[in-house]
C-alpha cells in the first residue's frame, strides 16, 4: 500500500514559485528545488513529475493571485480606482521574491528557445489583460472613461505600463513609486 505524501502540495507549490520568480527557469535546478521544498528526488518526481511541471503549477499559482488581487481590488473600490491602485500594488508587495512579473520573465527567458512554458506565459499574460479591459470597459459604462476609448486598447496599454513599472521598481535609482502616480493620474484623463 503506498504511503500518503506528509506535505501541504499548496505550501511547496507557493515555495518553488518564489524561488522561480526570483531566479528564473534555467537559473534554478533540480537541487535548488529539493533543497527548498526539503524533498529527495524520488519525492520530488512523484509529486510534481519535472521542473516543467511544478513551473507550470508555479505560474499558475502566480497568475490566479494577481487576478484574484485586481478582482478583489475592483470589488471594495469599484473599476478606476483599482485600475489607480493596482500599479503601487504590485511594486509595494514586500513579501515578494522579485519585482519583475514571474510571467513576463519567462516569457522574455524561454519564448527565443521555444520552450512550451513561454506560450503558457503568454496566455496568462493575456488573461490578465482581459481583465484589465473588463474593468476598463465597466468604468466605461458607468461613465468613468469617454466611450470613444477602446477597453481592449487601454488595456494592452495598461499592462505594458505595468510591466514597465516592475522593471523600472528593480532598477537602483528609478523612484518606481512615483512611475505607479503616472500610470494612476494618467487613467483620470480617459
Amino acid at each position: 500500500m503506498p504511503r500518503k505524501p506528509n506535505y501541504d502540495k499548496d505550501d511547496l507549490i507557493n515555495r518553488a514559485r518564489n524561488l522561480f520568480w526570483k531566479r528564473g527557469w534555467a537559473g534554478t535546478s533540480l537541487k535548488d528545488l529539493e533543497a527548498a521544498l526539503q524533498m529527495k528526488p524520488g519525492s520530488f518526481y512523484a509529486a510534481f513529475g519535472s521542473k516543467d511541471a511544478l513551473f507550470a503549477l508555479a505560474m499558475e499559482k502566480y497568475a490566479t493571485d494577481g487576478r484574484a488581487r485586481l478582482k478583489a481590488l475592483a470589488q471594495d473600490h469599484g473599476p478606476i480606482k483599482a485600475l489607480q491602485r493596482f500599479p503601487k500594488m504590485v511594486i509595494e508587495s514586500d513579501d515578494a521574491p522579485a519585482k519583475a512579473c514571474m510571467l513576463s520573465k519567462t516569457l522574455l527567458e524561454l519564448q527565443a528557445h521555444n520552450h512550451p512554458l513561454a506560450e503558457e506565459a503568454n496566455q496568462h499574460l493575456l488573461k490578465m489583460e482581459a481583465q484589465f479591459a473588463e474593468l476598463f470597459q465597466q468604468a466605461q459604462s458607468e461613465g468613468s472613461i469617454h466611450p470613444a476609448h477602446d477597453p481592449k486598447v487601454l488595456a494592452r496599454r495598461y499592462q505594458s505600463d505595468l510591466l514597465g513599472l516592475r522593471v523600472s521598481a528593480e532598477r537602483t535609482g528609478v523612484d518606481a513609486h512615483a512611475i505607479a502616480d503616472e500610470i494612476a493620474s494618467g487613467i483620470v484623463g480617459l
